[in-house]
C-alpha cells in the first residue's frame, strides 16, 4: 500500500503550499511524466477558499442511477470506515462514480460529517456532491465535479480497489495533496524530499516576484531577477538528483 508514512513534520511541510508548488518540486525529480499525476479540469474545489490538504488515499467505486439488489444508502459505511483505519492519518477519501453521466450526489452532509470524526482530511469524487452550505459548515475540504440535489440509489461497489478520477489513478494509500489549485498525487518514494523541498523552491520563484515589486523595475533587473531565481531551481534540481541516488 505505501512503504513508510511521513513525519507529522513533513505532512505540516506540504499544507503550507499549494499544489502547483507541489507540482513543480516533483518536475525535480524528473521521475514521470509532466502531464501525469493529476486530474483533468472536471474536477474542482467546492470550497476553494479552504487551506490546502495532504493525506492519504481511502478508496472507494460508487452509484447511484438504479437501486441495488442488495444493501442500503449507508450500509458499506462501517465496512469503509473500518478498513479505513489501517491507513495512517490523515486520510483523504477518493470516489469513482462509475455513473457516466453522474445521476446524483456522491456525499453529502451525514457522509461528510461521518468521515470528519474518523479523521479523515478531505474528500474527492469523481462525480457530484450535495448539501454544500452545510458541508462548508464543517470547514471539510471536498472536491468534486458538479452538485446534485438527490443521493439517488447511493451505494458502495467496492472499497479498497484502485479508482480513476478524473482520468487520475489512485490506489489505496497514495499519498495526495490538494488545494484550490486541485490535485495531485505524490510518487512516495520522493516523498520526504519533496515536502523538504517545496518551501525552497517557493523561495525561488520569490526572486521574481520580490523585484517586480519594487519601485524601480527595468527589464534588465527583470532578466537578471529571473537569472537568480532559474540558478537557483537549477540547485534544486541538483538536489533531486542526489535524492534518487542516494
Amino acid at each position: 500500500m505505501f512503504s513508510k508514512a511521513l513525519s507529522d513534520e513533513a505532512l505540516r511541510g506540504l499544507t503550507q503550499v499549494d499544489s502547483p508548488t507541489v507540482a513543480n518540486v516533483i518536475e525535480l525529480f524528473n521521475v514521470r511524466s509532466r502531464a501525469a499525476g493529476y486530474p483533468s479540469g472536471a474536477l474542482h474545489a467546492v470550497y476553494p477558499e479552504l487551506p490546502p490538504i495532504a493525506g492519504y488515499a481511502v478508496t472507494a467505486t460508487f452509484r447511484a442511477a438504479y437501486p441495488a439488489e442488495v444493501g442500503d444508502n449507508y450500509s458499506a459505511m462501517p465496512q469503509l470506515i473500518e478498513e479505513a483505519l489501517a491507513v495512517p492519518a490523515p486520510r483523504i477519501v477518493v470516489f469513482q462514480d462509475l455513473d457516466e453521466p453522474s445521476r446524483a450526489a456522491t456525499y453529502g452532509e451525514i457522509m461528510v460529517s461521518s468521515f470528519q470524526k474518523f479523521d479523515f482530511s478531505g474528500l474527492i469524487t469523481s462525480g457530484a456532491a450535495r448539501d454544500i452550505l452545510q458541508v462548508k459548515q464543517l470547514q471539510f475540504p471536498c472536491w468534486a465535479s458538479s452538485v446534485i440535489v438527490s443521493h439517488g440509489y447511493c451505494r458502495f461497489v467496492d472499497v479498497n480497489v484502485p479508482v480513476n478520477v478524473g482520468g487520475l489513478l489512485v490506489k489505496p494509500g497514495d499519498l495526495l495533496h490538494a488545494d484550490a489549485n486541485g490535485i495531485i498525487n505524490i510518487p512516495h518514494a520522493i516523498a520526504g524530499a519533496v515536502a523538504e523541498l517545496s518551501g525552497p523552491y517557493m523561495q525561488a520563484e520569490q526572486i521574481i516576484l520580490d523585484y517586480l515589486k519594487s519601485s524601480d523595475v527595468t527589464p534588465e533587473g527583470y532578466s537578471q531577477a529571473v537569472t537568480r531565481s532559474k540558478n537557483r531551481i537549477s540547485q534544486l534540481s541538483e538536489e533531486a538528483r542526489r535524492y534518487l541516488k542516494s
